[in-house]
């Protein structure tokens, strides 16, 4: 996957008439992409940035129903994410991890209350499902995560549910849409939508970030899946369109794994305001959040609010002995979700449904808002359904049920270092047999190898320093001071594969190092 062989590929036809033109890389667009373009649609997404640049990098890295949601007695959503919770593991094994969780109990009632809850999840889940919960004792709870407050504490409950890597899902979604057929390119940014005499859209323009260069790109059907930048889009389309997302910023921290001293993951299913806090085993390190935080402003680089940091710090000092300060955080990161903008302030964000809506323009843009990583596919089956019938395409079947996603490995040993790579892997062991020296670490604390920076260039469309170490490997987001520290050899080798000059070099350190700082305590 190259960006100037598809490049190429766009500009070959410039006269071309694509069938759909997906505008965002992110979960939902790079789905609808696969989707698209394994149904034997032509296929071309745009994406602003890098794929995944925005909120599907900065989830809590779960593949869940949402036990929050079944609370909340949103029942269709729950079944829907259950039943793709189980297509992921069976598509994409190589990322799907099931993952243990305890809800500890700290009042008489909780054991049996959450219990119930469980085994209601657990039914919904029915064959797809990843195990049986069940109530356990204070000893048992304490064995599996040793770290745990034993003030006041009764029990816990046990349940399964997926965890898994975001945007090496992303990444692997969009090999896949290439596989299929789909040109799939990263910082092309949509500057217009074009339209014809009967004001119906049948294009766009677009700019490419690296060269300055225009492109028009005609097609039968333009998708919206812009995730919180839905209204710039259409207000491209209609000046006076009315917003209909509100950002909700998401905030999680990282710590040591020291501070959980457990693979099982704690679920606090009732914070003091009423939110569900995670600390969740990830990489080898601990990922705690998240927040729920209405804003007016969407950015593609929020930054983390302080009463949001606080939030979690207070909040996971009270159920673990070992209390995390601030100097214990190893990154911080924020992701802004697109829900319903409301009619007033009726309900909290937190209370907004997470169900994805599908709106068709008079101009025929389609636009796919709200939902989750865990329900991507599903989302995506519906979006080209919709677009099917509004462009007049011939009817073609969905087919993503069942197809493997790019580095599908079926029995995939987790400990295994790069094991998210998947079937890929076996390539970057190529190149360090070829030249040993790129199997050299690029941080002695950390697993991953120049070779991965030259695998990240030539087949990950990996264009920047904070590309390869924010999203092809979780450097920023693991230990932001440590991926620092990585970002010159990673600039050096980057620039070396690209054709880069040493002014390059020194821009990309600068700009990594900048950005770095934002996801730091001081």
């Amino acid at each position: 996957m190259q960006r100037q062989h598809l490049l190429e590929g766009l500009k070959k036809y410039p006269d071309k008439i694509w069938v759909i033109i997906v505008i965002g890389g992110g979960a939902t667009g790079l789905g609808v992409a696969v989707d698209a373009a394994s149904r034997g649609y032509s296929t071309v997404l745009l994406e602003q940035s890098d794929f995944a640049k925005g909120t599907s990098s900065r989830s809590t890295k779960l593949v869940h129903g949402g036990v929050r949601y079944l609370a909340q007695g949103d029942i269709s959503l729950v079944l829907e994410a259950l039943h793709e919770r189980g297509l992921l593991r069976q598509n994409a094994p190589h990322l799907f991890k099931n993952q243990a969780f305890i809800i500890p109990s700290y009042d008489w009632w909780e054991g049996p209350f959450y219990n119930i809850g469980m085994k209601v999840y657990d039914m919904m889940a029915g064959k797809l499902g990843l195990g049986p919960s069940e109530k356990i004792s204070k000893e048992k709870t304490l064995k599996a995560i040793p770290n745990l407050s034993e003030k006041q504490l009764n029990g816990g409950v046990i349940y399964y549910d997926g965890q898994f890597d975001d945007t090496r899902l992303a990444i692997n979604l969009a090999q896949t849409a290439v596989e299929n057929g789909g040109i799939i390119l990263n910082y092309m940014k949509v500057s217009d939508l074009i339209k014809d005499e009967q004001k119906l859209i049948c294009g766009v323009k677009a700019r490419d970030e690296e060269t300055g260069d225009n492109h028009i790109i005609n097609s039968r059907v333009v998708i919206n899946a812009t995730g919180v930048f839905v209204d710039d889009i259409l207000h491209m389309n209609d000046p006076a369109a009315k917003k209909i997302v509100r950002p909700s910023q998401g905030v999680h921290i990282v710590l040591d794994k020291s501070f959980l001293q457990s693979e099982f993951a704690i679920m606090i299913p009732k914070t003091a305001d009423g939110r569900v806090l995670f600390a969740v085993p990830w990489h080898g390190k601990v990922v705690v959040g998240t927040t729920d935080t209405p804003l007016d402003e969407t950015t593609l680089e929020p930054r983390a609010l302080e009463e949001e940091i606080e939030f979690i710090l207070s909040t996971a000092s009270r159920y673990l002995k070992k209390e995390p300060q601030r100097k214990d955080v190893l990154s911080v990161f924020a992701g802004l979700r697109p829900l319903a903008a409301l009619e007033g302030n009726e309900k909290d964000t937190k209370e907004i449904s997470r169900n994805h809506k599908l709106i068709v323009s008079l101009s025929g843009l389609v636009t796919i808002t709200g939902g989750k990583w865990t329900t991507y596919r599903k989302m995506a089956e519906d979006t080209v359904n919709k677009a099917s019938l509004v462009g007049g395409l011939p009817e073609k079947d969905c087919v993503t049920k069942n197809m493997p996603i790019h580095g599908y490995v079926k029995n995939i040993h987790f400990d295994t270092p790069g094991y998210f790579y998947g079937a890929d892997r076996a390539h970057i062991m190529d190149i360090i047999f070829k030249d040993s020296a790129l199997g050299d670490r690029l941080h002695p604390d950390y697993e991953f190898t120049k070779a991965d920076v030259l695998w990240a260039v030539r087949d990950e469309m990996a264009r920047t320093v904070e590309d390869f170490l924010a999203r092809r490997v979780r450097a920023l987001f693991l230990d932001a001071r440590a991926s620092m520290k990585m970002a010159p050899e990673v600039a050096f080798l980057m620039a070396k594969e690209l054709g880069f000059d040493q002014t390059w070099i020194k821009s990309q350190i600068n700009q990594y190092v900048e950005l770095a700082k934002g996801y730091i305590l001081e």
